[in-house]
C-alpha cells in the first residue's frame, strides 16, 4: 500500500512539474496572432526605454510626425538571448538615441509593432526580429 501511494504521489508531482514548465509556452504568441504582415511601418524616433524581458524585448520610442505631434510606440523584438547573439548589448539602445525601425503594426491598429530591423543614424543595422514566429522573412535577416 505504501509503495502504491508513493508511486501515485511521485507521479502526481512529476505531472504538476511538467504542467508548470509547459504553461508559460502557451502564453507565447505567433506573429500572425497580433501583427499584420500587410501593415509595414517605418518608425523614426528617439528611444525612451529598452526592456530586456522574456519572452520578447521591447523598445519604446517617441516618433515625431510631420505635424510635430509626438506619438509613443512599443516595438517588440526577439528574446534578450537572441538579441545578444545578434550583436545587441544593454548599451546598444540608450535613452535619447535616434533610430529607425522597420516592422509590422499590430492588427488592432495600436502603436505597437513587431520590429524587423533597426538602423542607426550612421547606417549600421541590427536585426531585431525573432525567428520562427511566422513573421515575414526579409532579405538580409540572419
Amino acid at each position: 500500500m505504501r509503495k502504491a501511494l508513493s508511486v501515485a504521489v511521485s507521479t502526481a508531482g512529476l505531472l504538476l512539474a511538467v504542467l508548470m514548465a509547459v504553461s508559460p509556452l502557451r502564453a507565447h504568441h505567433a506573429f500572425a496572432a497580433e501583427y499584420d504582415a500587410k501593415k509595414q511601418v517605418k518608425l523614426e524616433g528617439v528611444v525612451t526605454q529598452m526592456e530586456w524581458i522574456n519572452p520578447h524585448a521591447w523598445i519604446h520610442i517617441d516618433v515625431t510626425g510631420p505635424d510635430g505631434k509626438v506619438t509613443s510606440w512599443m516595438v517588440e523584438g526577439g528574446s534578450p538571448n537572441i538579441l545578444l547573439r545578434r550583436g545587441f548589448t544593454k548599451n546598444s539602445l540608450e535613452k535619447g538615441q535616434k533610430i529607425s525601425v522597420d516592422g509590422f503594426q499590430a492588427k488592432d491598429g495600436s502603436n505597437r509593432a513587431n520590429g524587423s530591423n533597426i538602423t542607426y543614424p550612421d547606417g549600421k543595422k541590427l536585426f531585431l526580429g525573432s525567428s520562427g514566429t511566422g513573421a515575414p522573412v526579409e532579405s538580409g535577416a540572419r
